[in-house]
């Protein structure tokens, strides 16, 4: 098979780990996840390195990862120094790795620093919101800032939010980004973008009404779309996801 690597340039230091990531990632590292994809993480000179193996894909999509739209690990690699450079956090990207046989995606893996804020928005799906409010109010801010910067993540779900307080003030990092819209986002399309995430009436409430405020949008109208929207989809879901009730 044939290997293409693309490496940030801030981490040239790095290359030759990044070159042996394939032959090293079944046998090192700690399994943090593990589904339809492998995430691990690594410890290389003092740093914490995560790597993400994606699963084969169908023949399918591997000819058009290869012929018609970028694979995942590489919009993914793309899509985070946008972030970056638009000022939102997601963990830093440090390369993206292809190998192709007959010419055709292969395997693939994607490689970043791993973060070091280690909360996620599960906390909301069945606990009392009482003493989390200002999380709460601060994720609406925060995506409204990124609606207005003209970044929509598709999968904005509890997993690829995460989130801590640091020195007092609450910082998110954005995860799984491989599917992004970039572009002026609508108000529906905003409170849309909430749907997936897990919480109770009042949750959804409060964040729906940060996010009005931070938009400068009617927050009657914004909290009605925002419970409409999680209403019609979780209705789909509910037996798979009880904590949605």
């Amino acid at each position: 098979m044939k290997e293409a690597i693309i490496l940030n340039p801030n981490y040239l230091h790095l290359e030759a780990f990044v070159q042996n990531i394939p032959q090293i990632f079944a046998k090192e590292g700690v399994t943090i996840y593990k589904s339809r994809n492998e995430i691990k993480v690594f410890e290389f000179n003092g740093l914490q390195i995560n790597v993400k193996q994606y699963r084969k894909p169908s023949l399918l999509n591997r000819l058009i990862y290869t012929f018609i739209r970028p694979s995942k690990g590489l919009r993914a690699f793309n899509y985070a120094q946008i972030l970056t450079e638009k000022g939102f956090s997601t963990p830093e990207p440090i390369a993206y790795i292809v190998y192709k046989k007959h010419n055709i995606i292969a395997e693939s893996y994607f490689i970043s620093i791993q973060s070091q804020l280690s909360r996620t928005m599960y906390e909301f799906g069945t606990s009392e919101m009482k003493g989390k409010e200002d999380v709460v109010k601060a994720l609406g801010q925060f995506t409204a800032r990124m609606h207005e910067a003209g970044i929509y993540h598709r999968d904005y779900s509890p997993g690829n939010i995460l989130f801590d307080k640091v020195d007092g003030e609450i910082q998110f990092c954005l995860v799984d980004i491989n599917r992004m819209d970039f572009g002026p986002v609508s108000i529906k399309k905003g409170c849309e973008n909430f749907q997936r995430l897990w919480g109770k009436d009042d949750f959804f409430t409060l964040l729906a009404t940060a996010y009005a405020k931070g938009r400068g949008i009617d927050i009657t109208q914004c909290v009605a779309l925002t419970l409409k929207y999680k209403k019609t989809f979780w209705k789909k879901y509910s037996k798979r996801h009880p904590a949605s009730d």
